[in-house]
């Protein structure tokens, strides 16, 4: 039996481990997905049980995605450009650290139907996963991103990796096609974000990357005033997809059943 693990610090919420073990059982894999809550100084012990082979591969959440890239012997371009890590593997003896994120959130906004090619786009947020969408914007090929973050500083230093970025102040806001949540707020259905919801949704996207809940204030309110809405599950489905496919050389079926079960 094979095991693998989703780690993170807080991990209750993460419907991984329910996404990984439905492929593993259509795929008939003897094999077995978990999650695992760590604390830091626990990362080294986690990746030296991958590299003996009692583990076979990892996701990373929340807050170790970059704290994890120390023990890796090899990052992947993507990775080693965002500085983020989300999936880790042993190939050949080595460490290999994947952002399979970049691509996730690409294909989750391609199932959207939104194009986004040539448009402005508005991120609030500048932790965690913001880097990866920020290269799968580039990608996509949009016109000019801009950042926002309750503390500036942190939004600024992503201009050491993307320097044509423009960071504006929290609170305001500017035109935008399409704006990201990709903070915090929303887990607790008491938050709000501040924006004139009723003067800006009309016929923009809103998309946040939280996907549980699956309707946000955020996204509550841009569908209220017009706006065209996502959350991120999609993403979610797909950068799990690419980690699959990468473990067990193996596609794995995303359609209208598995979003069903997942929602279950």
């Amino acid at each position: 039996m094979k095991n693998y693990f989703v780690i993170g610090n807080p991990i209750d919420h993460s419907l991984s481990p329910r996404l990984h073990n439905y492929w593993i059982k259509k795929s008939n894999l003897k094999a077995i997905y978990e999650k695992k809550k760590l604390e830091e100084e626990q990362i080294k012990d986690l990746i030296t049980d991958i590299r003996k082979k009692k583990i076979y591969g990892a996701n990373v959440t929340v807050p170790f995605k970059n704290k994890v890239i120390p023990y890796i012997d090899k990052l992947s371009p993507d990775a080693k450009l965002t500085q983020s890590v989300n999936t880790i593997y042993l190939k050949d003896n080595k460490i290999i650290g994947e952002n399979t994120d970049i691509e996730g959130f690409q294909l989750g906004i391609k199932s959207a139907k939104f194009n986004i090619t040539g448009k402005k786009i508005l991120i609030l947020g500048a932790g965690g996963v913001v880097p990866s969408i920020i290269l799968g914007l580039k990608n996509m090929k949009v016109s000019k991103i801009l950042v926002s973050n309750r503390t500036k500083s942190k939004a600024e230093n992503l201009k050491k990796t993307f320097d044509d970025l423009d960071i504006i102040d929290w609170g305001k806001t500017t035109d935008f096609d399409m704006i990201i949540n990709a903070t915090s707020l929303g887990l607790d259905n008491k938050d709000r974000i501040d924006i004139n919801f009723e003067k800006l949704a009309k016929n923009r996207f809103f998309y946040d990357v939280i996907y549980n809940p699956s309707e946000t204030d955020f996204l509550k309110s841009a569908k209220k005033y017009g706006g065209f809405t996502e959350n991120g599950k999609m993403m979610f489905i797909y950068q799990a997809y690419l980690a699959f496919k990468i473990w067990h050389d193996i596609t794995p079926e995303v359609n209208n059943k598995l979003i069903e079960f997942l929602d279950q």
